[in-house]
């Protein structure tokens, strides 16, 4: 076992509260959705047993309709901001007791059970009594999605949040920032105080994330509310591709399971969503897949590490994949003279690039790991193999940051990375790309 992979685990076994882990501490002190599904991946090649309660603490906070919020508050703590008082999802009819969010996260957990499926097989580790226990909970999920984002009945589902995107601060949203007006809230912010503030979104957008869960909380997080009046309406290609990615993964185990209802319900779902990836989202003047904002109607032809996704969930045809992969061998992404590391989170070509603010630039290791996965499924071995290298370059040189600088120039200079240190999924992720290469 390597020294990194030690130092990973310690990393996890610190931030292992009762039954879940917390992404960083101080800075996000309970358990967030997408987090814990590539925490699990981790503590599966080490502790089956904290991975299962892990899948298990998430589920907890599932909704009566399916839904599964982005934060599950578990614990107390002062922390943060904003807390369960400000989310106020009790408003909801749909809410369970224990307290969450109103506004969820890109769906991992398909996907997530089939890879934690194929480590207990390694390891002759039955898990079927646990996929039988957690299957239709995330199927339900799923069913939440189709019927209640997909008002047009697409195959696309919309979010409603820039935090459901996970791509919280990215510049796509600054458009859609543009289109309505909000009043001026008044609030104490957390994480400013706990790390560099020009790295993190700034207070004016700020009271766009808070005027919309206010909008949602005047509506009871109603989705049919949502649906109508929401200004903030996004068909996102990094949501959609873990969707069907994690539809992909559920249709495999299901047929396992002889959970065949749920299966057929599943292919139906897939085949409509990867068809209106390619024709809705595809950007044939990008190469690249885009977003489109449902309330404005409109393309916003934006591209970011959400663009490269769609490989993960095999919904590009091997032309399309082959374009791909244009923009990391002295393209867009790597730098025509290849002087940035892969993959920076925003087209380091667009003048709205920061390389140090958030999702505006940086480079994120659970991005990373899902093009790298998705490039593996397309057979590129020699791009997947350079994404792998740079994303273990950062965790050697600098440990668990929460996000890193993508310009090799400046990487000379720097003795750390951006955002949170000893951060869940990055130390999780390194795990994964370690021990499945050794």
């Amino acid at each position: 076992m390597t020294d990194l992979v030690k130092r990973a685990q310690k990393v996890l076994l610190q931030n292992w509260k009762e039954g879940f882990t917390i992404p960083c501490e101080g800075l996000y002190p309970f358990q967030w959705n997408w987090d814990s599904g590539f925490i699990a991946i981790g503590w599966a090649h080490f502790d089956l047993e904290k991975a299962m309660q892990e899948i298990h603490s998430l589920l907890k906070g599932q909704w009566k309709n399916g839904f599964l919020p982005h934060i599950v508050f578990h614990n107390e703590s002062e922390s943060y901001f904003p807390g369960p008082e400000v989310h106020a999802a009790f408003l909801s009819p749909n809410a369970p007791k224990i307290r969450t969010s109103g506004i969820t996260q890109p769906p991992v957990l398909g996907f997530v059970l089939e890879l934690l499926y194929q480590v207990c097989k390694k390891k002759q580790y039955d898990s079927f009594p646990f996929l039988k226990e957690v299957y239709a909970k995330v199927f339900q999920n799923h069913h939440y999605f189709y019927t209640h984002r997909d008002p047009f009945n697409e195959g696309l589902v919309y979010i409603c949040h820039n935090w459901e995107a996970g791509t919280d601060n990215t510049p796509v949203w600054d458009l859609i920032w543009e289109t309505f007006e909000v009043p001026e809230y008044q609030f104490q912010r957390k994480d400013t105080q706990l790390i560099d503030a020009s790295h993190r979104p700034s207070n004016k957008e700020y009271q766009y994330y808070i005027h919309l869960i206010e909008l949602f909380k005047q509506w009871r997080y109603d989705d049919a509310m949502i649906s109508k009046n929401s200004p903030f309406l996004i068909q996102d290609p990094l949501f959609n591709s873990m969707l069907i990615a994690s539809n992909n993964s559920l249709i495999r185990l299901g047929k396992m399971l002889n959970e065949n209802e749920m299966v057929s319900q599943l292919e139906n779902w897939n085949q409509s969503a990867k068809n209106a990836m390619n024709q809705k989202l595809y950007d044939h003047e990008q190469k690249g897949y885009v977003y489109y904002d449902l309330r404005n109607q409109r393309i916003i032809p934006y591209l970011s590490s959400s663009s490269f996704t769609p490989l993960f969930a095999e919904i590009p045809s091997m032309p399309r994949a082959n374009e791909l992969l244009m923009h990391f061998n002295k393209g867009r992404f790597s730098g025509y003279k290849n002087e940035n590391y892969l993959c920076a989170s925003f087209d380091p070509q667009s003048p709205f690039f920061n390389s140090k603010k958030y999702w505006r630039g940086p480079i994120w290791i659970n991005l990373n790991w899902l093009i790298y996965m998705g490039m593996k499924k397309y057979g590129f071995d020699k791009e997947a193999e350079q994404i792998r290298q740079d994303t273990l370059f950062f965790i050697e040189k600098y440990g668990f940051y929460e996000y890193f600088e993508p310009n090799k120039e400046t990487n000379k200079t720097l003795s750390k990375g951006y955002g949170g240190n000893n951060f869940s999924w990055s130390a999780a992720l390194a795990i994964d790309l370690l021990t499945n290469n050794q």
